[in-house]
């Protein structure tokens, strides 16, 4: 059983920065990929980002490629998302998620086994 929780979010203008973290419980953390994630009200949830195991593979959406940036710090079983510059499409609840297969549906929701409780990012214009 992995547990995450989610830091980081709050309220930013266009054009701003945040960085938002996850935490996982448990000594297994490098053996997971871990994805970011994101929900807007009346929205389905949408993949972001994810990184491989050791951090050599990293993927992302293409609205926000180039903006944001995943890393992870396996000796302290943290994952980041560094988001800049922030637009007000961005406005969401952020979601991390661990999956312990990394393979080509990265990106489905379905495809992760534990879940975040989310962190709001809102990004005014």
């Amino acid at each position: 059983q992995v547990q995450l929780v989610e830091s980081g979010g709050g309220l930013v203008q266009a054009g701003g920065s945040l960085r938002l973290s996850c935490v996982a419980s448990g000594r297994t953390f490098s053996t997971y990929a871990m994805g970011w994630f994101r929900q807007a009200p009346g929205k389905e949830r949408e993949f972001v980002a994810v990184i491989s195991y050791g951090g050599g593979s990293r993927y992302y959406a293409d609205s926000v490629k180039g903006r944001f940036t995943i890393s992870r710090d396996n000796a302290k079983n943290t994952v980041y998302l560094q988001m800049s510059p922030l637009k007000p499409e961005d406005t969401a609840v952020y979601y991390c998620a661990a999956d312990r297969t990394f393979g080509l549906n990265y990106a489905k929701v379905g495809t992760y086994d534990y879940w975040g409780q989310g962190t709001q990012v809102t990004v005014s214009s």
